[in-house]
């Protein structure tokens, strides 16, 4: 029996009980979608997770879709803005110039609360909502490939 296909979780663990709640939501599409394995990989904040798509999609592992997760919640400064901003930008880029089926689940928001609304499987479940958009992105990209 052939090996399923793979999706990739990339998760920014800066905020872990936000990163958990959003893997979970992500996992639950997943799994119900019945076709394919998941895979998680944590990197230190969302400001790495483009470097880490990148990665993962230039290694000899074939991940059919990658779904970026993670939170940026404003502080005092205006670092928010500037990872918000690059990391954004970063993952449009990736996504259309290397041709990757992607789940967008990065978090911008003013507090904790927020975060933990949005990410929560009983709430907002955003991670439910980017990994529904990464299988989606699947099923186009592999309609054009026929």
């Amino acid at each position: 029996m052939p090996d399923k296909p793979s999706i990739l979780l990339i998760e920014a663990r800066y905020y872990e009980d936000i990163a958990d709640a959003m893997a979970e939501g992500a996992r639950q599409v997943i799994d119900k979608a019945g076709e394919y394995e998941v895979e998680r990989i944590a990197v230190p904040g969302v400001f790495e997770v483009p470097a880490a798509v990148k990665f993962a999609h230039q290694s000899k592992q074939s991940y059919t879709g990658i779904i970026a997760l993670g939170c940026v919640i404003r502080g005092e400064t205006d670092h928010y803005e500037h990872v918000c901003r690059e990391a954004s930008r970063a993952l449009m880029d990736l996504s259309v110039n290397d041709n990757i089926a992607l789940g967008f689940g990065i978090l911008t928001c003013d507090t904790k609360q927020q975060a933990e609304e949005r990410a929560a499987t009983g709430g907002r479940n955003k991670g439910a909502e980017a990994a529904q958009a990464c299988l989606r992105m699947i099923e186009l990209k592999q309609s054009f490939h026929q």
